[in-house]
């Protein structure tokens, strides 16, 4: 019977990070090259970062030509604050124990040794710079709001995974993730063009969270068991395998039937994204079916559809 641990948000593995260990027999972290760097940033997840803006920025072109290098500045920092988040995510869970030799996920370069903790921590420095040198730009065009947004963005962004009170830890992920990467980007991607809110905005905000969040429902169902034992209480340990499976697959309906509404007070054009209505069918079937590792292709299969739902909202939208 395997033996059962806990470990605390802020607890370390000495095996996990040989240059803190203070170990002369362990060997050093060679430095990492692009390879490991491109696995660190998880390209896979970058659409959660890109479709937001995207959908902002067509519901936005309904009222008027689009400001295009406040357009490029929100794209950078929205894709900036996604690869903050999964830095962080891989820093600070091999550091809780989290990220541990049994992990099913996709490889994190800290657990596995790819990058040394140091470099993955500077590397997060520096992507968390660069999406302040674009916050102060879109602050300068959007004024008070959009610092609020851009400042919970960025804390939420460490917030996740770090500190002495980790949200993913406790069950936020999901809302989190609903809140940030669907109705704030979208959002605060439009009143960056229009410097207001309308309803049409919000209502094109609710799918793109929804679908959203499922990435981060089938990442939490397959990682069920490591965050037992590790003592991270997300959503999905709270609810259970069931539950959660539950919850995916109501997230991918709520989302088709708020884009159908939105059609109706938008453009007839919304309608396109019905085309990808047997992909979702498809992933929510196989994500019954699918259990451990085979996760991982659910994984990249909502992420998919969550691009290709975003793509056709996106060109329903501009039209």
């Amino acid at each position: 019977m395997p033996t059962t641990r806990s470990a605390s948000p802020t607890s370390r593995s000495s095996l996990a990070y040989p240059e803190e260990a203070g170990s002369v027999s362990t060997p050093d972290v060679q430095p990492a090259g692009l390879a490991v760097w491109w696995l660190a940033i998880r390209p896979r997840t970058l659409g959660a970062g890109l479709v937001p803006v995207a959908v902002g920025l067509a519901v936005a072109s309904r009222a008027g030509a689009i400001d295009v290098p406040v357009a490029l500045v929100t794209l950078v920092a929205a894709l900036l604050l996604q690869i903050a988040t999964n830095l962080a995510n891989d820093y600070f869970d091999a550091r809780s124990g989290v990220d541990d030799v049994d992990r099913l996920g996709p490889v994190r370069v800290t657990q596995a040794g790819l990058a040394s903790p140091r470099a993955v921590m500077r590397a997060l420095v520096a992507v968390v710079g660069l999406a302040l040198a674009c916050g102060v730009y879109l602050v300068a065009h959007g004024g008070l709001p959009i610092l609020v947004v851009g400042a919970l963005s960025v804390l939420t962004a460490i917030a996740y995974s770090a500190g002495p009170w980790p949200l993913s830890w406790y069950g936020l992920g999901d809302l989190l993730a609903f809140t940030f990467f669907g109705v704030v980007a979208v959002c605060g991607t439009y009143f960056l063009q229009r410097h207001a809110l309308h309803g049409a905005a919000i209502a094109a905000s609710l799918p793109v969270g929804c679908l959203v969040t499922a990435l981060i429902v089938v990442n939490n169902l397959r990682d069920i068991p490591s965050d037992r034992r590790s003592g991270k209480r997300t959503l999905a340990v709270r609810i259970g395998e069931r539950g959660t499976r539950l919850e995916y697959a109501s997230l991918v309906v709520v989302a088709y039937v708020l884009t159908a509404a939105l059609a109706l007070v938008t453009s007839p054009a919304v309608g396109a994204v019905a085309l990808t209505v047997p992909v979702a069918v498809n992933e929510v079937r196989r994500l019954q079916q699918r259990d451990g590792a085979e996760l991982n292709l659910s994984l990249a299969g909502t992420a998919r559809l969550h691009l290709l739902f975003g793509s056709l909202l996106t060109l329903g939208l501009a039209v």
